[in-house]
């Protein structure tokens, strides 16, 4: 069964921080939409941020995580910075002490991101939110590592869910947010943010498994 070492998780950080940059752009003009097209920006400072933080020293995927959380939380505008930093610091304490991250492993780290979310925010599947990319992912993992899927296939998977839950925003309404009314055939910012951050993860971790 294969797996990855948690002491790898800088080459599948910095590939998550390279999506991010990359789609600034993006972000921004699908939150302007429906909001204030600020989400890539804060997103690309905070992710760089960390970039430069990360830089010249070595890290594991957990403690990277928990300082990318952190990051998140702290240092940048927006309602995303709590939401990404919780989940990522969640998932970092939910692997913090382990070697090698195993698809269940996997499955448990995002399935906490989840759990932890879901203690500051209503949201829940079909609220039009990064819940509806983050939940069927963490759902796919967990059900592959139940199943035996080969890791690879798994996070293929995963990548295909997560965009499924990105683009089933476009026909959602908005419960929350001060543009419910405009919000319908417009993709969710934060699940698109959320699926960009997923795929790459799982493109970085199929790099370094063993």
């Amino acid at each position: 069964m294969s797996t990855f070492k948690n002491a790898d998780g800088k080459r599948v950080l910095l590939k998550m921080v390279k999506a991010i940059q990359d789609n600034k752009a993006y972000l921004g003009e699908v939150d302007g939409l429906i909001g204030d097209g600020d989400h890539g920006m804060n997103m690309n400072k905070g992710f760089s941020i960390f970039e430069t933080r990360l830089k010249d020293k070595e890290t594991t995927f957990s403690e990277g995580l928990e300082e990318l959380g952190m990051i998140l939380l702290n240092e940048i505008g927006g309602s995303m910075g709590p939401i990404y930093g919780t989940i990522f610091m969640d998932m970092a304490e939910a692997s913090e002490d382990l070697e090698d991250i195993s698809l269940g492993t996997l499955g448990k780290m995002l399935k906490a991101g989840l759990e932890g979310l879901y203690g500051i925010v209503d949201a829940k599947v079909g609220d039009k939110t990064l819940v509806d990319t983050l939940s069927p992912a963490a759902e796919s993992i967990s059900a592959s590592a139940e199943r035996g899927t080969d890791y690879k296939e798994a996070l293929e998977d995963m990548k295909k869910v997560a965009s499924l839950g990105r683009d089933s925003t476009k026909d959602m309404v908005a419960k929350y947010g001060r543009s419910r009314e405009r919000s319908r055939g417009v993709l969710d910012a934060g699940a698109t943010s959320c699926c960009i951050i997923l795929t790459a993860m799982a493109d970085g971790i199929a790099e370094v498994l063993v």
